[in-house]
């Protein structure tokens, strides 16, 4: 099972800091101070990843709030697994990974976000990067509603 990966907890940890800044400049509210726990367990021994289940409950309600801040799916409405790619040309998921993503868990999703993210092969990072801002995490969007969203130019072709 995956984990998650240290740069999703301090990703979390910056979330929250910027939703709940310091009062005093010393004093961190409760999701930071639980949250950078893990981070500081995690940078003392050495580990990239952390076992969701091994988190205090604070540290993962933070974490699954900040999660709730970011798109579901990286769909932009492009997938070449429905014409037969082992591999989708648009998001970069494998074809299981676009069956199974409704029922995947966050630690999963996340998991697959920062593959395809360091692959960076997929159209939503170069050829499609615009279509991707425009992206509103919903998986499998129609087409049409890509170029409605925000006043959004047709796509490219």
């Amino acid at each position: 099972m995956p984990g998650i990966h240290i740069t999703d907890i301090e990703a979390a940890i910056n979330w929250w800091r910027e939703r709940r800044p310091s009062t005093d400049g010393l004093t961190a509210c409760a999701e930071v101070r639980a949250l950078a726990e893990v981070y500081g367990l995690m940078v003392y021994y050495r580990e990239s990843l952390c076992d969701e289940s091994s988190m205090p409950a604070s540290a993962r309600a933070a974490w699954l709030s900040w999660f709730d801040s970011t798109p579901d799916a990286p769909c932009i409405a492009i997938c070449s697994t429905s014409q037969g790619d082992a591999q989708c040309k648009g998001c970069g998921r494998s074809c299981d990974e676009v069956q199974r993503w409704p029922a995947m868990s966050p630690v999963e999703k996340r998991a697959v976000w920062r593959r395809i993210t360091m692959e960076g092969r997929a159209w939503r990072f170069n050829r499609y990067a615009e279509r991707a801002l425009r992206a509103t995490g919903v998986d499998h969007p129609g087409a049409e509603s890509m170029n409605e969203v925000q006043g959004a130019r047709p796509a490219l072709r």
